[in-house]
């Protein structure tokens, strides 16, 4: 009771947490939706102008995936952070605050999911776009009508995961001035060894994944068509054994013994046949 009574009475908890977590929850949307908007595009273009894509441009996808796509994926983000201070300051005017903080996170991120978005585009069936291009389909409809269709549960995967690692992007962003929880765990649980805060800090950062995570895989399994058409068909299976009289379609018929009257007749039947089969 004591220590609830002290999370209760903490203007840490009582005043600040709340602003901290709208603060996060801005980062995380706003960097989120920049990342979804760049990242899936940028994705799409490194599948298709890979070799062997839809529309192969082997010089301009070298210098997308190997240059500016692994480059900046390869730079840690606090590092990074840091680097794009005076960016942000021109974009967004200030260099501090959860606006600023969403120039890195953006640029952070985009990379990732980018790579996430072509993985799951080269597990979509080659057959399945060989069909589309039989069919007369023109290269933005494969894109649109079969690529993506395809590989909507990876890419919502993907987009789960960029959110999951968003939050905690955002978190260490909080350290050099983005604001969030990271700042407040830092500014209570780091300098004024307030370790209620901090607890109460890392509770919230796992909840606020748990619930991104959990909706994200509750949303893959819906846009999974296959896994729609697969339990289908277990229904129709389990159905069709469940079903009254279908045991009666397995059972086989057995003849009942022959008496000793209807042997005889057989064997006299058996005789005629060969017979006639001799005579012919």
């Amino acid at each position: 009771m004591n220590f609830l009574t002290e999370l209760l009475d903490n203007p840490g908890i009582t005043k600040a947490l709340p602003e901290s977590i709208l603060e996060t929850l801005q980062m995380v949307g706003i960097s989120g939706l920049v990342t979804l908007l760049i990242g899936l595009p940028l994705g799409i273009f490194l599948h298709t102008s890979a070799p062997g894509g839809l529309r192969p441009l082997p010089v301009t996808n070298r210098i997308v995936s190997g240059v500016i796509v692994n480059i900046t994926r390869s730079i840690p983000f606090a590092i990074l952070m840091v680097t794009l201070i005076p960016l942000a300051r021109i974009i967004t005017g200030t260099s501090i605050g959860p606006i600023a903080a969403c120039v890195a996170l953006s640029i952070g991120t985009i990379p990732f999911f980018a790579r996430l978005v072509e993985t799951a585009l080269r597990d979509v069936s080659g057959g399945k776009i060989d069909a589309a291009l039989v069919m007369g389909s023109t290269k933005m409809q494969i894109v649109s009508k079969v690529l993506l269709p395809e590989a909507m549960p990876g890419l919502v995967a993907a987009l789960t995961t960029t959110m999951v690692t968003l939050v905690g992007y955002s978190a260490m962003a909080g350290i050099v001035g983005g604001g969030g929880l990271g700042r407040l765990a830092y500014n209570y649980g780091v300098q004024r060894f307030d370790s209620g805060v901090m607890i109460v800090t890392i509770i919230v950062i796992v909840a606020i994944v748990q619930v991104i995570q959990i909706t994200g895989d509750v949303a893959a399994r819906r846009v999974d068509h296959r896994s729609a058409d697969g339990g289908a068909k277990r229904r129709r299976r389990t159905g069709s054994a469940g079903a009254p009289g279908a045991a009666a379609l397995d059972v086989s018929v057995v003849a009942p013994p022959a008496g000793p009257e209807q042997a005889a007749d057989h064997a006299a039947a058996d005789n005629a046949a060969g017979t006639a089969d001799i005579r012919r």
